[in-house]
């Protein structure tokens, strides 16, 4: 299945082209053709549901689920996670909390309390107007083993595929060869059960740093970096000993380190991007564009004697904030808009488009690595926590990805980002009248998207392929345009 692309151009990304790969037809506007569509939409949601106007209050006025949910019954949300940015969203909307046993049709959950919902133990089936916030297994894109497992997979299918994907080219860091288009994952192993393999890869490159981060953990927990085969040993034999009987029993994740971030002020950092998934098959991804830089409380030093200073190398909130150099008025962050302005006046703006455009690249491949494993519900959307670092030469690595990306507010601005978030998902997730349910065809409206930036649409795609291929004769020059932009990303 193809897929169309819009590209983040960092200062705003407005006016960043829509691209076809894989389509040979013309490059459309994606504003203009979804205003074009959505009044059709609009009525045969209507005329398929019986659905009437939103109120405003968030009520059910017959059809969907009017036999289950009363004449007039107001939507009821329920979340485990006490966040003023949730509950004043959903408060806003006229909706009223509940328990997680009464009647609920919008679910925030944690993804434990996801797991217990869709386990086969529970019993429990949702219905047409019930929505929740996690896929089944979201966790094959979360878990940082069972992401890079999926990426491996994913690039060896279309290896065996003969896809031009997977070209590869020879490497300038390590022996072998890489893949030209989607090498954006370090190197790395899975622990203990990769050890070998482990061994063999740091005996070509002995002087090289590995970072080593607990598969099932968060926030800069247990992580940390070694720099000598030795260093691992010691802590293997530690971990089995009878004071960490946990760590035993624990996967790790080992990956080479990127040791030439992009630095700013010479201190590292990371972005945080959230994107939003409505389906993984057909997929339906939003990027939402007011990210933001992470940055580490001290100066960058690669140095053995700084090689265990967190606050030196990790940039996760959870750890900075405990340095004595946080600081709690702008937090250590800084928006993606700045970056891109101050990119584009040290790199230059071309650059900056390039690297904007290759961490697109990389997302929407991350997720169709995972798309063939995904249990894609129709009750389900996801926002995950992109965390993506810039080396020196300006490529993007992705990190890992979180499926409960944090909703507490460190600042002002980190406060009125995150509420915008909230509201900008409900409306993409929600049917245009604002009431929960899974039969609508989940193409938002441009205003819809608020802050949101279409990433991947392949039902969108195909569609307009089928209908390219039926206007091929008349449209040679869009289709020349077309093939142009869309050669780029082959």
């Amino acid at each position: 299945m193809q897929g169309h692309v819009r590209i983040y151009s960092g200062g705003g990304g407005g006016d960043a082209a829509l691209l076809y790969y894989g389509c040979a037809g013309p490059v459309g506007d994606w504003t203009q053709r979804i205003a074009s569509l959505q009044p059709t939409i609009d009525q045969s949601v209507a005329t398929m549901y019986g659905r009437l106007p939103g109120t405003g209050n968030g009520a059910v006025s017959g059809g969907v689920g009017a036999g289950a949910l009363g004449d007039r019954v107001k939507i009821g949300f329920c979340t485990d996670l006490d966040k003023s940015v949730l509950v004043n969203n959903f408060e806003k909307r006229g909706w009223h909390q509940v328990n997680g046993d009464d009647d609920w049709h919008f679910y925030w959950a944690g993804v434990q309390t996801c797991r217990n919902i869709f386990s086969v133990d529970s019993g429990y089936r949702m219905h047409d107007t019930q929505m929740i916030n996690h896929f089944p297994n979201h966790y094959e894109l979360s878990r940082k083993d069972l992401l890079v497992k999926n990426i491996k997979r994913y690039r060896k299918d279309l290896e065996r595929d003969g896809n031009p994907l997977a070209e590869k080219t020879e490497s300038n860091n390590s022996s072998g060869t890489r893949y030209l288009y989607l090498d954006f994952v370090p190197t790395t192993f899975v622990l203990p059960a990769d050890y070998n393999m482990f061994v063999e890869e740091y005996r070509k490159f002995p002087l090289s740093t590995w970072i080593m981060k607990p598969c099932g953990k968060s926030q800069g927990a247990g992580i940390f970096l070694i720099n000598k085969l030795s260093k691992l040993k010691k802590w293997s034999r530690e971990a089995k000993g009878p004071f960490h009987p946990q760590i035993a029993k624990e996967s790790y994740v080992i990956s080479r380190y990127i040791d030439n971030p992009l630095l700013i002020g010479g201190k590292k950092f990371d972005l945080r991007l959230y994107v939003l998934v409505t389906s993984f098959r057909p997929l339906k991804a939003y990027l939402f564009k007011q990210g933001f830089c992470r940055f580490c409380t001290v100066k960058y030093d690669t140095s053995v004697t700084e090689l265990d200073n967190m606050y030196v190398h990790l940039t996760n909130v959870s750890v900075q904030k405990h340095g004595g150099e946080y600081n709690t008025l702008h937090g250590g962050k800084w928006s993606v808009q700045n970056l891109a302005l101050y990119l584009e006046g040290t790199r230059g703006k071309e650059v900056t488009d390039r690297l904007f455009g290759a961490i697109s690249w990389l997302i929407v491949h991350s997720l169709r690595a995972v798309a063939p494993v995904m249990a894609s519900d129709r009750h389900c959307f996801e926002c995950y926590g992109y965390d993506i670092i810039i080396d020196n030469a300006l490529k993007p690595w992705l990190v890992e990805v979180n499926a409960s990306p944090s909703l507490t507010s460190t600042t002002v601005n980190d406060r009125i980002l995150k509420y915008k978030l909230i509201d900008n998902i409900l409306s993409v997730v929600l049917p245009p009248d604002g009431i929960p349910d899974v039969r609508w065809c989940k193409i938002p409206s441009a205003d819809a998207l608020g802050n949101f930036e279409l990433l991947i649409d392949e039902e969108l795609a195909a569609h307009d392929e089928a209908q390219n291929s039926n206007n091929n004769n008349n449209n040679s020059s869009s289709h020349t345009k077309s093939s142009k932009l869309s050669s780029r990303w082959k």
